[in-house]
């Protein structure tokens, strides 16, 4: 919604808006363009007849003191896609949509269009190296490229977001149980992503994941006049910790990793080549994009050990990021650390969904908060329930932040790689320092009784300990 709001004061408008809490990174920018809240909290006398249009977001209750006098004068209330959509009627719109992988193929989408100076609009869900802000909303641009979330759109409009976009090409990443508390079964879930695609005009597109079963079948159904693109995986292979693209005339090394991110890559290849980009320029801008904020993100790195952060939160997305962390460094052993933090993942009912998804983690550790247990009014979780859910027995459970630091600390980091996964933070963890301790442990605190051993071996440490490490 701040993004919205930056957007369209760029674009000239008078905006002001209301929140009971407003945070970093939204305050700050808020701050400087100006349009920050005088106070927070809803105020009914905010709301005036002078108003053109009044924009709810999803956490704005439908007896919101400001929408109930908004309603009461008349004044036009849509919901954020709606009027992204009131903004792009003029223009070509493409929504990206799935229940994994959608940012990181809108975030390569714009990267390459932005790499050859295209003009363009777009609506994406997190920060992106090269762009100010997460929503461009401009007169003159032809195409806007929409992350399409498939969450309900406001207290008002309980449909999809995406629904509201009306786009003339979508691309269907991946179908995989997500939003539990809105989408009750498997079947209502896949059916507003069904819809979307039956929603396609004449002469519409649509890309489709063809190893993903659903999609497949969604994407085969027969629609009059609409173009259907099926992909899957980019041919690549992995060279000592370095993903290398290999096309008919040339191998280009990258910087995703991940099977399937070769599937996001290969859709946004597709989607690219109907607005216009030659495979030669996709090939020419793809090596500089580093990957959208907390999409597997390389938090810190030495030679031995490599820590990354994924936003994964959904268990198709624990089970890639898992498999696609571990591929990278195959040799290297992997420390998966996963966190439940969404109302589905905290659900009993939902929690046999992840079973299985950290299986190509050496050692996996599970995170909750009780207070977020608290907070959403769920029943509590046991260790026990937790460990038959995901399927390991060896499943290392953690409801407090500082045992779980405690406890990576204590982890012998030679040739290990550590991932942090969440929607949220491990209950405050900084990430960017913790990891940075990990790395900058000394090595006589992880070996000290290869180091006060009285062996005697030529004492020619270093060929002792290089031999103990190749064993």
């Amino acid at each position: 919604m701040h993004n919205l709001a930056l957007a369209l004061h760029q674009k000239g408008y008078q905006v002001s808006g209301s929140d009971d809490e407003i945070y970093d990174p939204a305050a700050s920018r808020l701050k400087k363009a100006g349009i920050y809240p005088t106070q927070l909290g809803w105020n009914p006398d905010n709301i005036t007849p002078d108003l053109e249009a009044i924009i709810l977001g999803m956490h704005a209750r439908a007896d919101n003191p400001e929408l109930l006098r908004a309603q009461e004068l008349g004044i036009p209330v849509y919901s954020f896609p709606a009027y992204i959509y009131e903004q792009t009627k003029h223009k070509q719109r493409v929504v990206i949509a799935g229940s994994h992988g959608k940012t990181s193929i809108t975030s390569i989408i714009l990267h390459v269009l932005q790499y050859h100076q295209r003009s363009f609009d777009y609506l994406v869900g997190a920060q992106i190296d090269g762009f100010d802000l997460m929503v461009k909303l401009t007169s003159d641009a032809p195409v806007i490229i929409i992350e399409g979330d498939e969450y309900l759109s406001s207290a008002l409009e309980r449909r999809s977001k995406f629904h509201f976009y009306h786009p003339h090409m979508v691309l269907f990443s991946g179908i995989a149980w997500d939003h539990f508390n809105v989408f009750p079964t498997f079947d209502s879930y896949v059916k507003t992503f069904e819809e979307l695609a039956d929603g396609l005009p004449k002469a519409g597109s649509l890309f489709f994941d063809e190893t993903d079963d659903i999609l497949r079948v969604i994407g085969e159904k027969d629609r009059a006049d609409v173009s259907t693109h099926p992909y899957k995986a980019h041919p690549y292979r992995i060279e000592q910790g370095q993903v290398i693209l290999q096309t008919k005339n040339q191998e280009i090394p990258i910087q995703l990793f991940g099977e399937h991110n070769m599937k996001n890559l290969e859709g946004a290849r597709l989607v690219l080549e109907k607005l216009g980009i030659s495979a030669n320029q996709f090939y020419a801008a793809i090596p500089s994009f580093r990957g959208a904020a907390k999409r597997l993100e390389k938090v810190v790195q030495n030679e031995h050990v490599a820590v990354y952060r994924d936003f994964a939160h959904a268990p198709s997305k624990v089970k890639a990021t898992t498999a696609a962390t571990k591929e990278l460094f195959p040799s290297r052993r992997l420390v998966a650390c996963y966190e439940l933090h969404t109302y589905s993942s905290l659900n009993k009912d939902f929690l046999p969904q992840y079973f299985d998804t950290l299986a190509a983690a050496d050692q996996a550790i599970v995170f909750f908060s009780p207070q977020t247990l608290a907070i959403k009014k769920m029943a509590a979780l046991t260790v026990e329930e937790i460990q038959e859910a995901f399927g390991r027995s060896d499943l290392r459970v953690f409801s407090d932040r500082e045992a779980l630091q405690a406890y990576l600390q204590k982890q012998n980091w030679f040739q290990t790689n550590l991932l942090w996964m969440s929607s949220g933070t491990f209950g405050g963890i900084d990430f960017g320092t913790f990891s940075q301790s990990l790395l900058a442990q000394p090595f006589e605190e992880v070996y000290p009784d290869l180091l006060t051993s009285k062996s005697k071996i030529d004492g020619n440490w270093g060929g002792l300990l290089k031999s103990v490490f190749k064993k």
